[in-house]
């Protein structure tokens, strides 16, 4: 399993930070839309959909990002303009941040409704623009936000290891710890506080005021807690569901929720941050 693992991330890795780097943002959005589509599958799979609804459900993620994407209403000319990053990504954000640990809290059981594929679109939809909103303003500042739940997610796995205790969750994820917590907002304050002399090249000038470094730290540490949450939220669906993976597709890693769960509940707040102070 791990052989397979280490291989799947061999050719995943360098396909997706290939077309991140390199695609416009046109190209960029539909490829990553199409992987969207494929989470929704996902989606639809745990919280019970069957057809038709499952085909309306995917269908739809579909149709509502291609209209997002060639629509002439929604804009779209190498980003969208500020009207509708806001809108998606303001909704998505708002759902992470307030929805989300109140559904954790009560562990809500998903049911085969009209609810479901709303927050499921939101879910979806609100990180795919979060992801193109990115790319298009800089493919590194796009890759600098997604490093922030790649790096949390690793040391969470490896400071839970050598020094967890307490469960963080044991009802939704018994293999979560409060260290392996505290480990991911260390190593994610490390990271912030080391990319902060490149401020410069978001716009603050020659040099880092304590105020911008400062504020920039609590942006990574709060987008640390929303991956956490996003992770916690697919292994309550995956709970739910009575499965292990969300799907098959990635030999030794599982479904794109399995992989994307974080990036899912951060993305939308890092685009949101980048519109209001990045100008």
């Amino acid at each position: 399993m791990l052989a397979t693992r280490i291989l799947t991330a061999l050719v995943l890795v360098p396909l997706t930070l290939a077309a991140l780097l390199l695609l416009p943002p046109r190209e960029w959005a539909a490829a990553s839309l199409a992987v969207i589509v494929v989470a929704a599958a996902e989606w639809a799979n745990l919280v019970g959909y069957r057809r038709p609804a499952w085909l309306l459900f995917v269908g739809g993620t579909l149709g509502i990002g291609a209209m997002l994407l060639f629509g002439e209403a929604a804009g779209f000319d190498r980003g969208w303009p500020d009207r509708v990053a806001f809108a998606v990504c303001g909704a998505a954000t708002v759902f992470w941040a307030l929805g989300a640990p109140l559904w954790l809290r009560y562990r809500w059981r998903p049911s085969a409704g009209i609810a479901m594929a709303l927050v499921g679109w939101l879910v979806l939809i609100g990180a795919w623009v979060a992801l193109v909103e990115l790319q298009a303003r800089s493919p590194r500042l796009a890759l600098a936000a997604m490093a922030i739940v790649w790096i949390a997610d690793t040391a969470a796995y490896f400071a839970g290891r050598a020094f967890g205790r307490r469960k963080l969750a044991p009802a939704i994820s018994p293999g979560k710890t409060w260290e392996g917590v505290y480990g991911a907002l260390a190593a994610v304050a490390a990271y912030a506080l080391a990319l902060a002399p490149y401020a410069r090249d978001a716009g603050y000038g020659g040099s880092v005021a304590a105020g911008p470094t400062v504020a920039w730290v609590v942006l990574a540490l709060a987008l640390t807690g929303l991956s956490i949450c996003g992770d916690l939220l697919e292994s309550l669906l995956k709970r739910h569901a009575g499965v292990k993976d969300s799907g098959r597709l990635l030999p030794g890693h599982g479904g794109i929720l399995d992989r994307t769960d974080a990036l899912l509940a951060a993305m939308p707040a890092a685009a949101l941050a980048a519109l209001v102070f990045l100008r």
